[in-house]
C-alpha cells in the first residue's frame, strides 16, 4: 500500500529522536542499567506502540490496526529470542555492564536500516514472483520445527565471516578502552573489543530478521506496517533485555511458543491461496501460544545451575 512520504518521514523522525533521548538524555553517562529504568523503558515502549495501534485504527481502519498489532505481537515474541543470544554474546565477549547499552543501542539503530531494507525487497518480492510465498511458508515451518528441537543456544563468533573481515581491516585492542569504538595508537586507528560485540550483534540480527519479516509479510503486504510494527518491537528490545536478562532462563518452555508460531505463519502463508486465516484468529492463537510457553515455565520449573553473577542486570 502506498502511503506518503510525509507520514513515513515523521515517523522516522519520531523515532530517531526517541532513540537520542534514550541515549543523550536518559544515559548520558556510561551508568550500570538499572532493572528499574529498564521496566520504566520496557513500559513506555509498549504504551507507545499501544498507542499508536489506535491512530493506526483511527486512521487507516479496523483490519488495518489488527494486522498490526498482530505484527507487533509476532515481532516482539520473536525479538524475545534475540535477548538469549544478547547475553551469550556479552558473556562471551566479557562486555562490562555499564556499556552493554551503547551496544544495544547501536545495534538496534543498525537493525532498523536492515529491517527497512529487508522489508521492501520481500514485499517487492512477493509481488513479482507470488510462488516465493511458498518458499517463505516453507522456509518459516522448517525454522519453527528446528527450534522446537534446539535445546541450547550457542554463539560461535569466531566463524562469522564479516568479523573476520572486519578484524582484517581493523587491528583490534585485547583490551576495552572506555565506551570509546576505535582509539588511536601511534597515529593508526585500532578497533576496541565494543566494537567487535557491535558488528557480532549487528550480524546476528540478520539471521533474526530471516524468521521474523517472512512472518510478518504472512500477516499483511503494507510496508508501513510491517516497518513501524517491527520499529516498536526492536526499540523497545534494549530495555527488554536489562529487565528480563537475569531471569530469562527460567523461561525454558519459551521456545516451543516461538516454534509454534513460526510453523503456524509458515502454514498461513502455505495455504494463503485456498484459505485465508482471518487476522483476529491469527492474534489470538499467537496471544496463546506465548502465554501458555510463559505460564508452563512458570509452572514446572526446570533445575538449572544458578545464574551467573555477571549476566544479572544490576539493581539500585
Amino acid at each position: 500500500m502506498d502511503h506518503s512520504i510525509l507520514l513515513w518521514t515523521v515517523f522516522n523522525i519520531f523515532i530517531i529522536a526517541m532513540l537520542i533521548i534514550d541515549l543523550t538524555v536518559f544515559h548520558d553517562k556510561d551508568d550500570k542499567e538499572t532493572i528499574r529504568q529498564a521496566l520504566i523503558w520496557t513500559g513506555v515502549w509498549i504504551t507507545l506502540a499501544l498507542i499508536f495501534g489506535i491512530g493506526v485504527y483511527y486512521y487507516m481502519g479496523t483490519q488495518t490496526a489488527l494486522d498490526y498489532y498482530t505484527g507487533y505481537l509476532i515481532e516482539k515474541s520473536l525479538s524475545v529470542d534475540n535477548i538469549f543470544v544478547f547475553l551469550l554474546v556479552f558473556s562471551y565477549f566479557k562486555v562490562p555492564a555499564e556499556y552493554q547499552h551503547k551496544v544495544l543501542f547501536w545495534g538496534i539503530f543498525g537493525a532498523l536500516i536492515m529491517r527497512f531494507l529487508f522489508i521492501f525487497t520481500g514485499v517487492a518480492l512477493l509481488e513479482r514472483f507470488h510462488w516465493i510465498i511458498y518458499v517463505f511458508g516453507g522456509f518459516l515451518v522448517f525454522t519453527g520445527i528446528k527450534l522446537a528441537f534446539e535445546k541450547d543456544k550457542e554463539v560461535h563468533p569466531e566463524r562469522n565471516p564479516i568479523l573476520k573481515l572486519v578484524r582484517k581491516i581493523f587491528p583490534t585492542t585485547k583490551n576495552y578502552h572506555g565506551s570509546a569504538f576505535f582509539i588511536r595508537k601511534m597515529g593508526k586507528l585500532i578497533a576496541t573489543p565494543l566494537f567487535v560485540v557491535v558488528v557480532v550483534i549487528e550480524t546476528t540480527d540478520v539471521v533474526f530478521a530471516l524468521d521474523s519479516i517472512p512472518a510478518i509479510l504472512a500477516i499483511t503486504r503494507d510496508e508501513f506496517i510491517i516497518y513501524s510494527s517491527n520499529a516498536f518491537a526492536i526499540l523497545g528490545l534494549r530495555a527488554l533485555y536489562f529487565a528480563l536478562a537475569g531471569i530469562m532462563r527460567l523461561f525454558h518452555y519459551l521456545h516451543y511458543g516461538l516454534s509454534i508460531i513460526l510453523v503456524f505463519v509458515g502454514i498461513k502463508m502455505l495455504i494463503t491461496d485456498f484459505y485465508h486465516i482471518p487476522t483476529p484468529f491469527a492474534l489470538a492463537f499467537i496471544a496463546l501460544a506465548l502465554t501458555i510457553s510463559v505460564i508452563a515455565s512458570i509452572m514446572y520449573p526446570q533445575n538449572e545451575a544458578p545464574i551467573a553473577e555477571e549476566d544479572m542486570p544490576d539493581e539500585e
